[in-house]
């Protein structure tokens, strides 16, 4: 008989460092990341490019323990950064650095990435936010996979942080999804039939020398290769930590929810891949504004009327989670607009008061920076 679920949380944020001055991408200098080191141990690294810091919070039995645990990271980042004149954002894309002008990490991982990649990882001026949500039997980490895809395109529309690349509005809610779908084995995870299946796909790969480890499986959702979690990776950096907080108590209570239909012999009906990338193509396009598809009713839904569905359905287990005030913020989410469309509104603020192109986007990464330590 298996354990029922911890649902313990754990929560990565990758973040940009600039100039506090310019607001132009800056390089972490090696003091900073020995400060850094000295203070936070083990919960922050140097990510691929050399403009980029990780940080990943210690296992939390909730999300109030995984707030205080990324508020105290994100305030030591912030605070840091700022005895050498730089300031942390947390937003997938800088609004107008070019990926050609940064160096990655010279770190064997990375120079074995972009050896690997070529001009593909180079391109990969992006940050994303990854939540670990601890399900110890491997069986049960599959058939939960399978189901939460469903919501994957969701939590994308609702962290959507990246309308801004090469200092262009893409037209997008979130263009880090396209970058980095230019890498294999990404976008929406496979369906499979059992914890073993999993493993001989990966031992396929690796087998031949292709991948060493399954952490080279980038999917939006998979089994972390590391720890007795599934790993949602879906999601847009969050510039604001409440509503990265929200996504990650809306991931940890969904899944929740999905095991206690299990209990009584349900689950969430499965739909194949190419029907889920249509929702996940209208989150990266429009975020929040255009709606989902709900495939069971024939018809696009309205992501107000979604938001009231989904708390709903996941009521009873933020209860039993504890997380009621922060899954609740998602229809205050929803009504105030993604941080791309903030994003958008600080830009066009700017040039209605005179600013050119370039005034305008620095006041957008200016927007950025104080969004980094607002609800510390």
């Amino acid at each position: 008989m298996t354990t029922d679920p911890d649902f313990t949380l754990g929560i990565e944020e990758e973040y940009l460092l600039v100039d506090a001055d310019t607001l132009q991408l800056a390089a972490a200098p090696e003091a900073l990341m020995q400060a850094l080191t000295a203070d936070l141990g083990d919960q922050v690294s140097p990510e691929f490019l050399r403009c980029q810091v990780e940080i990943g919070t210690p296992v939390s039995a909730d999300i109030r323990a995984a707030g205080d645990h990324l508020r105290h990271l994100r305030g030591t980042v912030a605070r840091r950064a700022a005895e050498y004149g730089l300031a942390p954002i947390s937003a997938s894309c800088h609004p107008f650095a070019d990926w050609r002008d940064q160096d990655h990490t010279d770190k064997d991982r990375y120079n074995q990435l972009s050896r690997d990649m070529g001009g593909v990882a180079r391109r990969m001026l992006i940050c994303g936010m990854h939540v670990h949500v601890g399900i110890p039997d491997p069986a049960l980490r599959i058939d939960l996979m399978n189901q939460l895809a469903y919501f994957l395109p969701h939590l994308l529309a609702l962290s959507a942080s990246s309308p801004y690349w090469l200092g262009e509005d893409t037209g997008l809610a979130s263009y880090r999804t396209t970058v980095f779908g230019d890498m294999p084995r990404t976008g929406l995870p496979p369906q499979m039939g059992s914890w073993d299946e999993f493993e001989r796909s990966v031992q396929a790969l690796t087998d031949l020398g292709i991948i060493e480890d399954s952490s080279k499986i980038w999917w939006d959702l998979r089994p972390s290769s590391k720890y007795p979690t599934l790993e949602t990776r879906i999601c847009d950096a969050c510039p604001r930590i409440e509503d990265a907080l929200t996504l990650a108590a809306l991931i940890q209570t969904t899944l929740r929810m999905l095991w206690r239909l299990s209990r009584s012999n349900q689950r969430w009906r499965q739909y194949e891949p190419f029907l889920l990338a249509e929702n996940r193509w209208r989150a990266l396009r429009y975020g929040t504004t255009e709606g989902m598809i709900d495939f069971g009713a024939g018809r696009i839904i309205p992501f107000q009327q979604i938001a009231d569905d989904w708390l709903g359905l996941i009521a009873q287990d933020a209860d039993a989670l504890d997380c009621q005030p922060h899954v609740a913020r998602l229809r205050e989410m929803v009504t105030h607009g993604t941080a791309s469309e903030a994003q958008r509104a600080v830009h066009a603020r700017a040039r209605q008061a005179g600013a050119d192109r370039t005034q305008a986007l620095r006041a957008v990464t200016h927007h950025l920076t104080q969004e980094f330590t607002r609800d510390l």
